[in-house]
């Protein structure tokens, strides 16, 4: 059994609270379908979000989740690059597995699809 990080990403229009958590609970949710994720498998859930971002915690999106309860979650904010995407919401699922790095599928949505455009349509 390997410990994998699944890596995913989105952005919002507004720093509003309800529009944060909607984003995040689409994003986790495609990353939970993609891969097949039960909680139990998860060592735990690192996101980070732009500094334009303070009018919620993402984790409380994640938390909601029937079953993911337990997950340890942290929030952190990224590095402020001059020039880098605004309003972007990132996620890494670390998740105890039998899959290889080729099979885990990274999920990038909204404007996010611009960081990784290679593993942007990744089904």
């Amino acid at each position: 059994m390997y410990n994998r990080g699944i890596r995913g990403a989105t952005t919002v229009e507004h720093n509003d609270r309800d529009e944060i958590y909607a984003a995040t609970e689409a994003l986790v949710a495609e990353m939970i379908e993609r891969n097949a994720i039960d909680p139990e498998t998860v060592s735990n859930v690192w996101i980070t979000v732009t500094h334009d971002l303070d009018a919620a915690f993402p984790a409380v999106a994640v938390r909601k989740r029937a079953g993911w309860d337990f997950v340890p979650l942290m929030c952190a904010l990224e590095v402020p690059v001059e020039g880098s995407l605004p309003r972007c919401i990132r996620l890494m699922i670390q998740v105890n597995t039998e899959k290889s790095q080729r099979d885990i599928r990274h999920v990038y949505q909204q404007g996010a699809t611009v960081l990784r455009p290679d593993l942007a349509g990744q089904k």
